[in-house]
């Protein structure tokens, strides 16, 4: 007698072992938690319940009882009788009794189609009888087989801003005391440049001027009050002179174009320069600096120094009377098409980040690869050149490659990025061990790490966990951990959204949903749909224990057959 209540984990089947001819033992009840079995992790682990009835084993006999999985045995039940010698559990002869069996063995292909049987033997004295095989469940669901390698490897990203906000430079300086602007300073060579490069700006896609500071300042030399006001006089010179170079290069200011930033005594330019100087008395100037706050009382000790103070006078001050013209400007960068081009014509003139960046403007690998392996070579100490090689090789089921230059990136900068590579890497090559302590060392590279994970907790068989690290994202493999972790409406929806809805696989994935809901028509339509993508998954749905209930049926048979 067999009965059979299908799915999941709480399935339970309960077979009664006719052991013919065999007066040693009666009729056993073998009570069988989940039939088909299922392959969990890398295992297939059977709970099974034996129920001695009254008088079912004889006073003096003993029994060994061994589970087997097509041709791969589980641990032996050894049982005796009350009167019996021996290591056995004991089975009273009245009422008899229930011994509870667990045992798990490595999953291997050819357990995918095998039966679960009961196989043992019975003893009394020197008779031995071995007693009939009994199957009492069916082997082997394998689903979690498949979960797909999609694990995520991931790119060094770029650092490339097509836009940067720079300064060009030049000043007027000022006698003592003075606020004008003479024509000599304004004939300066910092000044014409200045104008050429306005004029250059005009014709320069690449360059956009925005605003000009002017911050002026007095050496720190006389009644502060008076140095205030003399910078503010210098900023208003300043302006009036650059003003003149502004419109001589054809440049078209906009209001507030211009902007006074009057400073006043240049107390810490004065340290710096004093600091990068070659004066005989500086580390005693520098020591009145730092230990005297108060501004007139530090400028007459100094004073004081009748000698340094003329060297200063003569060296230093001349050079803090001044206004600053700061032009602050949009330096243009590279278009995406002008990046693709010199990337094939003048390589060499590209930053990094640069070649980076291009390398992301291309969809087709070649194409990627050609750009970064230019990174890798330019610029042979960035990680990151050699990181996105391997991303490529990857993508191009080049692992052997792929390992090679992620592990060169990880050897010349080892992060997040690279641990994440290398550790899908190790996960595809059969090392999960190797690779969650690789992954879980890169979580910080973000959800891509812990989709990885995902794939690792599937094969695990944690489920639960697996369904965790997917997170948000739609796709399979989540589809799949919803599954195996008996919640098929979510899974359905899930598959439904991602990418493989209309994909064999998953097809594949609806159908098996289907069989455990116990619905014939979304087992049928789903599996006709996946045939029709994959011819080869005919076969598979023909074995496939996900569809044993439905193996008899004439809808599912003509969909296989």
């Amino acid at each position: 007698m067999k009965k059979q209540s299908y799915r999941g984990l709480a399935a339970i089947v309960v077979a009664t072992a006719m052991l013919t001819g065999c007066k040693l033992i009666g009729d056993v009840e073998y009570t069988v938690q989940q039939d088909p079995v299922e392959m969990h992790g890398d295992s297939v682990r059977v709970n099974v319940t034996v129920k001695f009835p009254e008088k079912g084993l004889n006073k003096k006999a003993s029994a060994e009882i061994t589970p087997k999985l097509g041709g791969k045995a589980f641990k032996t039940i050894t049982v005796q009788g009350e009167k019996a010698t021996g290591n056995g559990q004991t089975i009273a002869y009245k009422p008899g009794a229930t011994v509870s069996y667990s045992d798990v063995i490595p999953y291997s292909p050819d357990l995918e189609n095998a039966d679960l049987m009961i196989t043992g033997k019975v003893s009394k004295g020197k008779k031995e009888e071995e007693f009939e095989a009994v199957k009492i469940a069916d082997g082997t669901i394998v689903t979690p087989l498949l979960v797909q390698n999609d694990d995520k490897a991931l790119i060094g990203v770029d650092n490339f801003v097509r836009t940067t906000e720079e300064n060009y430079n030049a000043q007027y300086n000022y006698a003592k005391g003075k606020s004008n602007v003479t024509s000599k300073e304004a004939k300066g060579q910092d000044i014409k440049d200045l104008q050429e490069w306005l004029t250059a700006a005009q014709s320069n896609p690449k360059v956009a001027p925005k605003k000009m500071n002017l911050i002026s300042y007095a050496s720190p030399e006389g009644e502060t009050a008076d140095n205030d006001q003399l910078a503010r006089d210098r900023a208003d010179s300043g302006q009036e002179a650059v003003n003149k170079i502004v419109k001589a290069s054809g440049f078209e200011t906009t209001p507030g174009f211009y902007s006074q930033n009057p400073k006043g005594e240049d107390w810490a330019g004065f340290e710096a320069a004093v600091r990068a100087s070659d004066l005989e008395d500086k580390n005693l100037i520098i020591r009145v600096l730092e230990m005297t706050p108060d501004k007139n009382k530090r400028e007459q000790e100094i004073i004081n120094m009748a000698k340094t103070y003329k060297d200063l006078e003569k060296e230093i001050l001349p050079s803090l009377r001044r206004t600053q013209l700061n032009v602050v400007y949009d330096k243009i960068g590279w278009s995406d098409e002008e990046l693709k081009n010199l990337s094939k014509t003048k390589a060499d003139t590209l930053t990094v980040e640069e070649l980076l960046f291009a390398g992301t403007l291309y969809e087709d690998l070649s194409e990627k690869m050609r750009v970064y392996k230019l990174a890798a070579a330019n610029y042979p100490e960035d990680w990151r050149g050699h990181n996105n090689v391997g991303y490529v090789y990857y993508m191009q089921n080049d692992l052997s490659n792929a390992q090679a230059n992620f592990q060169k990136a990880n050897d010349l900068n080892e992060n997040p990025v690279t641990l994440n590579n290398l550790g899908i890497i190790a996960r595809i090559n059969g090392d999960r061990d190797k690779a969650t302590e690789l992954l879980t060392s890169a979580v910080g590279a973000g959800s891509e790490v812990k989709y990885n994970l995902g794939i690792i907790d599937i094969q695990n068989g944690n489920y639960a966990e697996a369904i965790g690290n997917f997170g948000g994202e739609n796709t399979f493999n989540k589809a799949l951990a919803q599954v195996l972790n008996g919640d098929n409406s979510a899974a359905l929806s899930t598959i439904d959204a991602s990418i493989d809805a209309e994909s064999a696989m998953g097809y594949y994935l609806k159908a098996i949903i289907g069989a455990r809901q116990d619905n014939l028509d979304l087992v049928v339509n789903n599996l006709k749909s996946a045939i029709a993508k994959d011819a080869g998954l005919k076969a598979k749905a023909s074995k496939d224990r996900e569809f044993i209930k439905f193996f008899e049926n004439a809808s599912f048979k003509n969909v296989v057959n």
